[in-house]
């Protein structure tokens, strides 16, 4: 972190100068990218001592990337800001989301069990599902926002090594305790995985409140437009070590490449003025659906409606996000109509792009998902998940309004 007569520079400030480091031999003012799959020895002394793990010579691009390198700076940085062991963390990036969070469930849940959200991104429950159980991980899912169930749930499960949730669920916008979950599962001689992706460390930074690893899908907020996939982890160098996480990430091949660390180390650029403006529109438009006669419900965190407000309101700054989900009176077909009717916001899957994307859960991203849990969940047909972007708030309105004229 860059420091300014000692003075450590404010998280806005942070964003933008995250990951630096010293200029290159040609004076480069942007990071120059490494394209190229392996590294040139001078001599067969300095190749034995790079294979021995001895300096900072690299070998291959899917064992480790001067770009990369960077791109993992900057992520432990904006999430680790103003802790004081922050240099006792790091950052670990992969090709994917998915890539992040299956392979930390292997190496850290392996023959043992998870107890995860029951309101979950659709392939991570799905993995958990279908997946898991074949390497030894049996998982269970519980409302995580009650503590008397998942201490429940830990004394039932003596061989729990992880709990697993999001710090705003997907799509449900359920905002849990992670500070009292982060004590009851140490307790128990479990870890806590927070999926900060809704959130980001611009509102959140669940390793204050006691988390041991965050997880990103990269694609969204930290890259924000729309071009790039990637995921990424943040935890204690030591905790790395014992559970072989980059042993596990050479041997399962999801390392990101260095053209996409590069276009997210673009992105985490504009990250917080971005976050700003997604925060404003959210609240916005959440307040608008709240009044419409044709919307049964809808879930936001900035709202005072929202069933874990007043906890949001105590542990986020600077806004609540810029995802909204919301239930139509009309059930699915009212939802169909919706997004067929839109024309500013498009019909797309995924969230944190500079432009609003409206989406059907149950028939796209959580149709993966087991159907029971699903619902149980409140995952209901006629759920619509909203990320809003960065445009003019009354636009985003004014094409829901004319969308919702049937």
């Amino acid at each position: 972190m860059i420091k300014i007569e000692e003075k450590s520079l404010s998280f806005d400030s942070a964003v933008v100068h995250a990951g630096f480091k010293k200029k290159d031999q040609f004076g480069s003012h942007v990071a120059p990218i490494y394209q190229t799959s392996t590294f040139v020895f001078e001599d067969v002394d300095e190749g034995a001592k790079a294979f021995a793990g001895e300096g900072s010579v690299h070998i291959y691009s899917r064992l480790g990337n001067p770009t990369v390198e960077q791109l993992e700076h900057a992520i432990c940085e904006l999430e680790t800001f103003g802790m004081p062991d922050a240099n006792e963390f790091e950052g670990v990036v992969f090709g994917s989301g998915m890539g992040a969070i299956s392979t930390s469930l292997i190496s850290f849940g392996g023959q043992g069990h998870i107890i995860a959200q029951d309101a979950l991104y659709g392939c991570t429950s799905q993995f958990l599902f279908e997946q898991a159980p074949a390497m030894g991980i049996t998982t269970s899912f519980i409302d995580m926002c009650d503590l008397f169930m998942l201490e429940m749930e830990l004394k039932k499960n003596p061989t729990t090594k992880l709990v697993y949730l999001e710090s705003i669920a997907n799509p449900t916008m359920s905002v849990c305790d992670i500070e009292a979950i982060s004590e009851l599962a140490h307790e128990h001689g479990a870890l806590v995985m927070v999926d900060n992706t809704f959130a980001t460390p611009y509102h959140f930074q669940p390793l204050v409140l006691g988390a041991d690893i965050i997880a990103h899908s990269t694609t969204k907020y930290l890259g924000g437009h729309g071009m790039v996939i990637g995921g990424a982890l943040v935890l204690k160098k030591e905790l790395s070590e014992t559970a072989h996480l980059h042993t596990f990430r050479k041997n399962l091949g999801g390392v990101a490449g260095p053209m996409d660390a590069w276009l997210l180390i673009q992105g985490i650029k504009t990250l917080s003025i971005r976050m700003e403006k997604h925060a404003e529109n959210g609240m916005k438009v959440a307040r608008y659906l709240e009044s419409h006669p044709k919307v049964k419900q809808v879930w936001y965190p900035g709202l005072e409606s929202h069933p874990q407000h007043h906890l949001a309101e105590s542990i986020m700054r600077n806004g609540y996000g810029g995802v909204i989900t919301f239930d139509l009176s009309g059930g699915f077909e009212a939802g169909k109509k919706l997004m067929n009717g839109v024309k500013l916001c498009t019909l797309a899957v995924s969230l944190g792009n500079v432009d609003t994307l409206i989406q059907h859960p149950a028939s796209m991203t959580h149709s993966v998902m087991d159907p029971e849990l699903r619902l149980k969940s409140g995952i209901t047909d006629g759920l619509v998940r909203l990320a809003v972007g960065i445009e003019d708030a009354q636009d985003i309105i004014a094409d829901l309004e004319q969308a919702l004229q049937f």
